[in-house]
């Protein structure tokens, strides 16, 4: 359950997310209407009725490759003890 409303509320923030940033836009392009609703002796009729429609425009990812020269630093790796300034190694014990 609680791994359930983590996802969630993940869901729910990259959606604000998208929208904020307009890599989503989402926008009404027919209105709602609701159906004409008659109650006769028969029952109940329904007529007409319009679902809403969106359009919806989302940005775009483009991947890919190129071949690019990266500075590596260089790892130095020394024996315990050892003094390179004066060249002597401690030996305490």
């Amino acid at each position: 359950m609680r791994s359930a409303l983590l996802v969630l509320i993940l869901v729910i923030i990259v959606f604000v997310a998208a929208v904020a940033t307009g890599f989503l836009n989402i926008s009404q392009t027919r209105e709602a209407k609701a159906p004409e609703i008659s109650a006769t002796q028969n029952g109940v009729a329904a007529k007409g009725g319009q679902a809403p429609a969106f359009d919806v425009e989302t940005g775009s990812v483009k991947v890919g490759r190129k071949e690019t020269s990266v500075k590596v630093p260089t790892l130095e790796m020394r024996k315990a003890g050892h003094n390179e300034a004066t060249g002597t190694t401690n030996n305490a014990m």
